[in-house]
């Protein structure tokens, strides 16, 4: 196992809420960090510097108020930064960052030296996601502290490896921590992305279902109702492969067998049309929806304290489980003794 010490004494579980566009904000990273995981939310999320000024300053009051006032530590939290040459403002995001000294930057699409030299003189640690060993090792290059597995079945842009391979060839190579992503919504998964190598579960979807994100009710029901099979991965929507709902490709028209190639990624223009409510296009993110394969599992939309009371019983249920099971061939002999009967 290979956690910083950052978490140490901090967790609940080993689980980070992952940071997903337009759900995530100040409520729901809030509430998990009292709750004992690790809450995250894109700076994208926030349309103006100004604006993710006060929500950095309300997270960090709200959870300096909550140890004070219960003599325990709250959880980590984490802002994702958009590495990509679209991203106009990521320098100001950065400073961003810097000043209220975030303890975990998430960055995605592009590892760059120096952003996580900035983040490491402050004293914060850096994760990236990765699709692939290519993208590792050129993360691992850079100086991430850690990587993010992105498997086949997560929710946004991801990637279509078996997170079995992934994960070894990651852990065979890299002493770096080690994070699962890709359809994880119960405890039983938290537990299975350990027992497989990793160090912590990253989980979205299943956050996006909560009372505390900032998705509409129709997109947590949709979750609610979909099964694995309603997931559809294509890249003729943002540019990139990505995980989108099909009752929401449906819901606003969309036949992506008759879709055109998209073209080169935009991200900066991607989202700022995502935040804009005053146009009239359809776009990724803000009208069609995505999620990850675990959706099956999710029943029901409740607050985020409530789901990690089910995710810790669950995770500890699980590994007591495999205890007693692993004990059913603890009495095998071993090959230099013979088999009685």
């Amino acid at each position: 196992m290979t956690i910083p010490s950052l978490f140490d004494n901090r967790l609940r579980l080993p689980l980070i809420a992952a940071p997903m566009f337009l759900s995530s904000g100040p409520e729901l990273v809030i509430a998990c960090c009292k709750a004992g995981i690790v809450g995250t939310f894109p700076a994208k999320n926030q349309r103006t510097i100004e604006g993710l000024d006060a929500w950095l300053d309300t997270i960090t009051s709200e959870l300096a108020a909550f140890e004070a006032e219960t003599g325990r530590k709250a959880a980590p939290f984490g802002v994702n930064l958009i590495v990509h040459k679209s991203n106009e403002i990521l320098k100001d995001e950065l400073a961003m960052v810097a000043k209220y000294k975030v303890p975990l930057v998430i960055t995605s699409l592009g590892a760059v030296s120096d952003l996580i030299e900035e983040v490491h003189h402050y004293g914060g640690i850096v994760f990236h996601d990765v699709i692939n060993m290519r993208h590792a090792r050129k993360a691992v290059g850079a100086g991430v502290d850690g990587l993010i597995a992105v498997a086949a079945g997560a929710g946004g842009h991801t990637g279509q490896a078996n997170p079995f391979g992934l994960v070894n060839e990651i852990k065979q190579e890299f002493d770096v921590t080690i994070l699962l992503s890709g359809s994880l919504s119960s405890g039983g998964d938290i537990a299975a992305a350990q027992m497989m190598g990793a160090d912590f579960a990253y989980m979205g979807t299943r956050f996006i279902a909560t009372e505390e994100s900032l998705s509409q009710d129709d997109y947590k029901n949709m979750i609610v109702d979909a099964e694995a099979s309603d997931i559809v991965l294509t890249d003729t929507i943002t540019g990139v492969n990505a995980s989108f709902m099909t009752q929401s490709l449906n819901a606003v028209g969309i036949d992506i067998t008759s879709l055109k190639e998209h073209g080169a990624l935009d991200i900066n223009k991607e989202l700022s049309d995502a935040r804009d409510g005053e146009t009239n296009d359809i776009t990724p993110w803000r009208d069609i929806w995505s999620a990850g394969q675990g959706v099956g599992t999710i029943s029901s939309v409740e607050p985020v304290a409530s789901l990690i009371d089910t995710l810790a019983d669950e995770y500890h249920a699980r590994f007591a489980e495999q205890t007693a099971q692993a004990s059913d061939f603890a009495s095998y002999p071993p090959h230099d003794q013979p088999q009685k009967g």
